[in-house]
């Protein structure tokens, strides 16, 4: 009887030995890396996070991130303790007891395969998200398993439990773009892991069994089940009282989900010509030694997406705001103002003056420039959206299906006349409108008319003092519009060129105060190439005598033409580069009334100059970068050269306040300027202000410089396409279309006291300048002697 008792007994015993010898010599074998390598000691001493990079405004607020993975590291110093114990309490209860395997849920788990919880710590949640991939069977998992043990008791080792804890929540993917705590509290709460409640992290938490089902953007009733199960833990395990739990549980969500798009928030244009400027600072090439300038080690540069970069810039979070308020409140009036005004045209949206053969050509170009066009006929994928031309060979043509070789997405081939009829067929269309988007059936092509009516407008306002940008509106809205206004257009100038050519007179010897006959004055064919007599008019009358600051503040074709017949235009566009003009200048007569295209950063920059003494800089964006340890890593160097003397270039600003304030003339009345009624009775602003106003021919483009001790300022507004303008000359001036904007910006800037935006005047050189340009006691100064010398300064 007692042999057969001790057979089975034996049995379980050898069972059990030859199972614990296998485990053991499973765990050894894998240990030495007879089932794959492990993570050497460096890579547990240093783990590999892909970490964002984070764009600052000089103000400190966080505007966006570039990133493979939106993640931004914390230290367990920023993580609340609520946060901790829900971690604990749903996910290992003995954390701050094992080193790395619970060995009583192990058992537990066995005994009960996983029926009752199961034993995974911490520690091993975090090897598995450091170091392996998904396994596809039974036998990997386990293999995984025994990994995750191996690695668990190394990191114990490696780390305390506060920096394990912190490692979890950084590496944790979140979901909706949110990798890491901060990514999840600022996505899912618009706030801080500091700042996150009870409630905030019981959610955050419970998102860790599974990110996917437990997302609260798609699934909120399921999360909201999932993170009372986890304060229910919290109270289970004495993190939390019955009466705080009965009380939260009862709680909403509470989400306030920001989502992750480039195209969105604080100043996306901005940030798009940040990512290129970016990326070409640190791949920029040591001449000397090939190497980079930025280096992180001799070989390899910064990576943008991937090494948790801290840029700080000179963008002022408070006057970006103010920028972007600013266009979208007056652009989505003007908006009506110019649809109103176009209703009746037969042409409409295009000019009036345009015939039918014109406007259908105009519209055919439109379509086969359009992404559904370039879609059909194979020019671009339908699925990825990458062009023919950006990769060699990305969709090759086959018998009846254009495939991308890089997606491997197939499209049909359509015929040419195929296309024309899809481009006419209504579909239900999703479009841009102003106060959100507009839901319609619609054809491609009538889409095509649509967006040419709409009004676009671009924004730049820098610190002359410094060359620094404070605030960056490329366009109305990135999602819908991804051309930049700032940067990337260039457009006729119009009038806005005039102080250039009065700041270039200047300094070749004319004196504000000095007049002229209101009259008619001509180029004549040959001179400078003229092909034929130009004789530009400025109405409504020609009679008296105007002086160059009369002329300035009104804004006189007339006299402009009469002061360009003075100078050369060769020596006028030099001057235009010295100021920071790169755009291509034709040495043409009419180039004094502004029929250059050029870029409003280019216009900003030179107009900086007047403010800053005569001295150009070239704008900046980047005060400084920094590594994610907050070393610096680079810092600009300024670029600047001085262009006017200090007598001069006050002497500009001096005659372009007579935009905002009007300038007094014996043969014209009361004084008057381009900007003075609007600037100084519709928004009352009464700070100095040196302006110009600008607008192109057919209304096409409105413009509008204003010039303060402490911002220069450069707006523009336009359609799309140059043919799409207002038929009333009134509305579509550049004192209409562009000068509000302007206004209601410096109206909340200087109503921002935290700004200490200057309502100052401008600091002349000296008190004789002053007396100097006072045109009531200016008598006849070239018989006095008393014009500028040609040293730059002044008698």
């Amino acid at each position: 009887m007692k042999s057969i008792l001790k057979r089975p007994l034996l049995l379980f015993w050898l069972v059990l030995a030859t199972g614990l010898f296998s485990v053991c010599a499973m765990i050894f074998a894998t240990s030495r890396g007879l089932f794959g390598e492990l993570p050497s000691p460096s890579s547990l001493e240093n783990p590999v996070f892909s970490e964002a990079s984070i764009v600052f405004t000089s103000d400190s607020i966080n505007i966006g991130t570039y990133y493979r993975e939106n993640r931004s590291n914390v230290t367990y110093d920023e993580l609340p303790p609520h946060l901790v114990e829900a971690l604990i309490a749903t996910e290992d209860v003995r954390y701050l007891e094992h080193t790395g395997i619970d060995m009583r849920a192990l058992a537990r788990a066995i005994v009960y395969m996983g029926s009752k919880g199961g034993a995974s710590t911490i520690t091993q949640q975090l090897a598995k998200m450091l170091f392996h991939q998904r396994p596809q069977s039974a036998s990997a998992r386990l293999l995984q398993k025994v990994k995750e043990w191996i690695i668990a008791v190394q990191l114990e080792k490696q780390y305390t439990k506060q920096e394990i804890v912190a490692l979890y929540f950084n590496k944790l993917d979140f979901v909706n773009q949110a990798v890491g705590i901060r990514s999840a509290a600022s996505v899912y709460f618009n706030s801080s892991p500091q700042s996150l409640s009870i409630t905030e992290s019981a959610m955050l938490v419970g998102m860790a069994k599974n990110p996917s089902l437990f997302n609260p953007v798609r699934r909120p009733d399921t999360t909201l089940h999932r993170r009372n199960v986890v304060m229910h833990q919290m109270f289970t395990y004495g993190f939390m009282t019955r009466v705080a739990y009965d009380s939260l549980k009862l709680f909403p969500l509470g989400l306030n989900y920001q989502k992750v798009d480039h195209k969105i928030g604080v100043a996306p244009y901005f940030r798009q010509v940040l990512r290129k400027e970016l990326k070409r600072i640190l791949n920029e090439r040591d001449d000397k030694t090939d190497g980079y300038v930025i280096a992180k080690d001799e070989t390899n540069p910064y990576n943008l997406y991937t090494d948790g970069l801290r840029i700080y810039t000179s963008i002022d979070s408070r006057l970006q705001h103010y920028a972007e308020g600013a266009m979208t409140r007056h652009i989505a009036a003007l908006q009506k103002d110019f649809l109103k005004d176009i209703a009746r045209s037969p042409n409409a949206p295009f000019n009036h003056e345009m015939t039918k053969q014109q406007v259908a050509s105009t519209m055919k170009r439109a379509m086969k420039r359009s992404k559904r066009y370039m879609v059909l006929t194979g020019k671009q994928c339908g699925g990825c959206g990458r062009g023919a031309n950006s990769i060699e060979d990305i969709v090759v043509e086959a018998t009846t299906v254009y495939q991308c070789q890089v997606c491997f997405h197939e499209q049909p081939r359509i015929a040419a006349d195929a296309i024309e009829r899809i481009f006419n067929k209504k579909v239900d269309m999703e479009l841009f409108a102003w106060g959100g988007s507009l839901k319609k059936k619609m054809s491609p092509m009538d889409s095509i008319k649509y967006y040419k009516s709409i009004l676009h407008s671009g924004l730049l306002s820098v610190d002359p003092n410094t060359g620094f940008v404070k605030a960056w509106v490329g366009g109305i809205d990135k999602k819908h519009f991804s051309y930049d206004h700032v940067v990337q257009g260039k457009r006729q100038v119009g009038s806005t060129f005039k102080p250039i050519l009065y700041a270039f007179a200047i300094q070749q010897g004319i004196h504000p105060c000095e007049e002229n006959p209101n009259m008619p004055y001509t180029i004549e064919k040959g001179k400078w190439g003229q092909q034929v007599d130009w004789t530009p008019a400025y109405g409504p009358r020609f009679e008296g005598m105007v002086s160059y600051k009369f002329a300035l503040a009104n804004s006189m074709n007339n006299i402009t033409a009469h002061l360009m017949r003075q100078v050369s235009p060769r020596g006028l566009i030099q001057f235009a580069r010295d100021i920071g003009i790169e755009s291509r200048l034709d040495p043409v007569a009419s180039l004094c009334l502004g029929v250059a295209d050029i870029s409003l950063k280019e216009m900003v920059g030179a107009y900086c100059t007047f403010a800053n003494e005569g001295v150009w800089q070239k704008p900046q964006v980047i005060l400084r970068i920094e590594d994610k340890f907050g070393n610096v890593i680079y810092e600009p160097e300024t670029e600047s050269r001085e262009v006017l003397s200090s007598e001069h270039a006050y002497t500009v600003l001096d005659m372009m306040k007579g935009a905002a304030d009007g300038v007094e003339n014996k043969d014209y009345g009361k004084p008057n300027g381009t900007a003075r009624r609007r600037l100084r009775n519709v928004y009352n602003l009464k700070a100095p202000i040196a302006a110009k106003t600008g607008t192109t021919q057919n209304s096409t483009d409105g413009w509008f410089m204003g010039i303060t001790p402490d911002l220069v300022t450069g707006v523009w507004v336009g359609a799309e396409d140059r043919r799409v303008s207002f038929r009333s000359g009134a509305l579509g001036q550049g004192a209409h279309m562009a000068l509000p904007i302007w206004a209601m910006y410096m109206q909340k800037a200087y109503g921002d006291k935290s700004l200490s935006i200057s309502q100052e005047d401008f600091v002349p050189p000296s008190d004789a300048l002053v007396n100097f340009l006072d045109c009531e006691s200016y008598s006849d100064i070239h018989g006095n002697g008393g014009g500028f010398d040609e040293g730059g300064g002044f008698e």
